[in-house]
C-alpha cells in the first residue's frame, strides 16, 4: 500500500546529490519505505506546507541518522523571462519603439511584452493627431466655425474632424 502511494504521485527521483523530493507528509511507513528504497539517502525535501506538520520525533530520528529534512520554498512555475527583458522591453518602449516592433525583434509573444512593460501602455494604434489637435477642433467648433473650414484651415480630412468633436 505504501508503495503505491509514493509510485503515483508522492516521490520524484533521488538526485545525484543523494537528496530526495517528497510530495506526502513523512509518516513512520513513508520514512521506512524511503530508508528500504535509498540506503544512501542525505536529504529530504518537504513542501514548505508539509513541513510544520511533520513530526519533532521524526524530524530528530532522520537528523540521527544524518539524514536532513528541508522544506522547498520556492513554488509554482518559474519565470520564463526575467528582469533583464523586462528592462530591455521598458528601454526599447521609452525609445518609442512600438510593442509589436519589440516582439519581433526580441522574438517574444506580443502579449508577453505588454506584460513585462513597466508604463501605462495601451493596446492598439497611437492616436494620429494629438489631444492638443483634438482642443483645438473642439475649440474652433465652440467658436462657430463649420466642421469643413476646421478641416481647411487644419488641413485633416473632414470625417475625422467629426470623429474627433465626437469625442
Amino acid at each position: 500500500m505504501v508503495l503505491e502511494i509514493i509510485t503515483y504521485g508522492g516521490i520524484l527521483g533521488v538526485d545525484e546529490n543523494n537528496e530526495i523530493y517528497v510530495k506526502r507528509a513523512l509518516s513512520s511507513q513513508v520514512i521506512m519505505e524511503l530508508l528500504d528504497r535509498y540506503p544512501n539517502l542525505k536529504k529530504i525535501k518537504v513542501p514548505s506546507s508539509l513541513y510544520p506538520r511533520t513530526s519533532k520525533k521524526y524530524l530528530d530520528a532522520l537528523s540521527e541518522l544524518g539524514i536532513e529534512v528541508e522544506p522547498v520554498i520556492k513554488r509554482g512555475r518559474p519565470k520564463k523571462y526575467g528582469n533583464t527583458e523586462a528592462e530591455l522591453v521598458q528601454k526599447m518602449i521609452d525609445k518609442g519603439v512600438s510593442p509589436k516592433d519589440i516582439s519581433d525583434e526580441l522574438e517574444i509573444p506580443l502579449k508577453t511584452v505588454y506584460y513585462l512593460k513597466g508604463t501605462k501602455l495601451k493596446r492598439g494604434r497611437k492616436p494620429k493627431y494629438s489631444k492638443e489637435t483634438e482642443g483645438e477642433i473642439k475649440k474652433l467648433r465652440d467658436e462657430g466655425l463649420s466642421a469643413k473650414d476646421i478641416s481647411e484651415k487644419l488641413s485633416i480630412p473632414l470625417r475625422t474632424v467629426y470623429c474627433l468633436i465626437k469625442r
